[in-house]
């Protein structure tokens, strides 16, 4: 199982719609607004490398994202 978490800037008011949407994607564990220089948090699991690009391409895909940040779990 690898995870990652996302940070996305979305457009002007649609973040808490968007965050509805991150969730129906089944590797997204979470998505919440934020505030700051993202407008949501999306943590996501997947069970391997591939899985994992193809849940944050599916993210970026959605309308109304402008830019997304993906932060991959190291493992130590």
């Amino acid at each position: 199982m690898i995870s990652a978490c996302i940070l996305i800037r979305t457009e002007r008011g649609r973040m808490a719609e968007l965050a509805k949407k991150l969730k129906q994607i089944p590797e997204v564990k979470r998505a919440f607004p934020v505030l700051g220089r993202y407008d949501i948090v999306a943590d996501i699991e997947a069970a391997d490398g591939k899985r994992l690009a193809h849940a944050v391409t599916k993210t970026m895909r959605l309308g109304g994202i402008v830019f997304t940040e993906t932060l991959p779990e190291v493992e130590e």
